[in-house]
């Protein structure tokens, strides 16, 4: 890579918001390696960039990590949003040195649905953990396109942590509109995932996570990746 790319990315990764303000809200200066990375990925994605939007929560960082690495949660916490959506047959975890991903099939219940619009009935979808920070979560739509969602999360001392959120996208669609669209997504699926995060909150999370009490079921098998290469 020469000089001249090398600025001009790092010039690019100096634009993305979610980054620059990540680096300001930190109470400790970013782990730099870990934000590399997240920076190649954003970068990758930035030209198809939708919205961006963030939250700051008076809950523990290790809650919101459980939550968007434990794939049930989308049947149960987001039985409204996502119109009784199943998992079904879920991949082996591919591991990497800061993290893996995990492929697993989702299921559209079969009564109208407003997001098949967007998809076929089942899809093939993949969680990626990329550091311990940053998750991707990547859903396949119409015409070989898909939609992702990059969740960064900050954490702001023992009980409260920011997080980001970024959606890409080349869908054929009205970009002004599918960014009404997607912004009321967002805040609707944290209103679905409050109740869930401070019930997580309220319990012994860290002494489970502390004394490795997670399940073997494969839906939890990225979260106890994450406590194998990070602990709690």
């Amino acid at each position: 890579m020469t000089t001249t790319k090398v600025r001009i990315e790092s010039l690019q990764a100096k634009s993305i918001s979610t980054i620059k303000y990540y680096k300001l809200d930190a109470i400790a200066p970013p782990d730099e390696a870990y934000l590399r990375h997240t920076e190649e990925r954003m970068l990758q994605l930035n030209k198809h960039h939708i919205i961006s939007q963030s939250y700051v929560l008076p809950i523990p960082y290790i809650c919101q990590i459980y939550h968007l690495l434990n794939l049930k949660h989308l049947e149960s916490v987001h039985n409204f949003s996502l119109k009784g959506l199943k998992i079904g047959s879920i991949g082996q975890l591919k591991k990497t040195a800061t993290g893996g991903s995990l492929k697993f099939d989702t299921t559209l219940n079969p009564t109208l649905n407003i997001l098949k619009i967007w998809r076929q009935h089942v899809v093939e979808v993949e969680l990626t953990l990329h550091t311990p920070y940053t998750i991707e979560l990547n859903i396949p739509v119409y015409n070989g396109r898909n939609i992702a969602i990059i969740f960064n999360v900050l954490p702001l001392g023992n009980n409260a942590h920011k997080l980001f959120i970024d959606i890409y996208s080349a869908i054929l669609f009205p970009k002004p509109i599918l960014q009404i669209l997607l912004h009321c997504a967002c805040c609707l699926t944290l209103f679905e995932d409050l109740p869930y995060l401070n019930t997580l909150a309220q319990s012994n999370i860290n002494h489970i996570v502390r004394y490795r009490k997670i399940s073997e079921n494969k839906t939890m098998q990225l979260f106890k990746h994450f406590i194998d290469l990070y602990g709690c």
